[in-house]
């Protein structure tokens, strides 16, 4: 990533091992054989907020390695359209929330121009949106062409029993033991979203190391409780 002005991170818990599949295992299939150099082209998944998204693309960075960037253009879009230039050197391009782009022709242009590199170096583009291509809100036909190409998923959202699973996933690769009870108690006492619940799960972990507690239901309904009272 040193080609980029400014320095991007993936985050540490964001590999394929930490993501419960449920309902995407065929995309989940296809993005970890794309990390690892299988197939011709990427592909586009969408889907609403906190389906893992952001999740996956990172997930696909991290095992790709050197070969890959990602790029989230929430974080971005500030920097301008000239950031693309030269990233068809890297096999594998990742960029998220490019629809928060559409309609600016400058990076239009720029998302155009990169595609056409990609193809001609045999590199592959993953992107994710909130939306299909055809929905996404391009104004330049031919991008808007060029991305209906890409092979196109859908994030299916989780149901309870599914969240209950993806939490205590999530709290078994950070090295926590989450009972089912108590991962139910904070489905029932929290916003439902899987990023709002991860990021509780977050703040849990940090209290129980303080506190050297186990996350039992009573600890944490303390700690939410203080929470509230914050």
């Amino acid at each position: 990533m040193g080609q980029l002005v400014l320095p991007l991170r993936l985050a540490d818990h964001a590999v394929f091992a930490s993501f419960l599949d449920d309902g995407n295992e065929t995309l989940v299939a296809t993005l970890a054989g794309i990390a690892v150099g299988d197939g011709d082209q990427g592909c586009w998944l969408w889907g609403t907020a906190s389906t893992g998204k952001t999740h996956l693309l990172q997930a696909v960075c991290d095992r790709a390695g050197d070969r890959s960037v990602y790029l989230p253009l929430p974080d971005l879009a500030h920097a301008g359209p000239g950031i693309l230039d030269g990233l068809a050197a890297r096999e594998l391009v990742c960029i998220d929330d490019i629809d928060r782009v559409a309609g600016d022709r400058g990076w239009e242009v720029a998302l155009f121009n990169l595609c056409n590199e990609l193809q001609d170096t045999g590199g592959q583009l993953i992107v994710a949106a909130g939306s299909a291509p055809r929905e996404c809100g391009f104004d330049l036909a031919d991008l808007a062409s060029r991305m209906s190409r890409l092979p196109v998923f859908q994030l299916q959202t989780l149901d309870e029993q599914q969240r209950v699973a993806a939490l205590k996933l999530r709290a078994w690769h950070r090295g926590l033991e989450l009972p089912d009870d108590t991962a139910t108690y904070l489905l029932k006492r929290s916003r439902r979203d899987m990023g709002s619940l991860y990021a509780l799960l977050d703040k849990l972990d940090l209290e129980a190391l303080r506190a050297q507690r186990r996350l039992t239901i009573p600890f944490v309904r303390d700690v939410l409780q203080q929470l509230k009272d914050a």
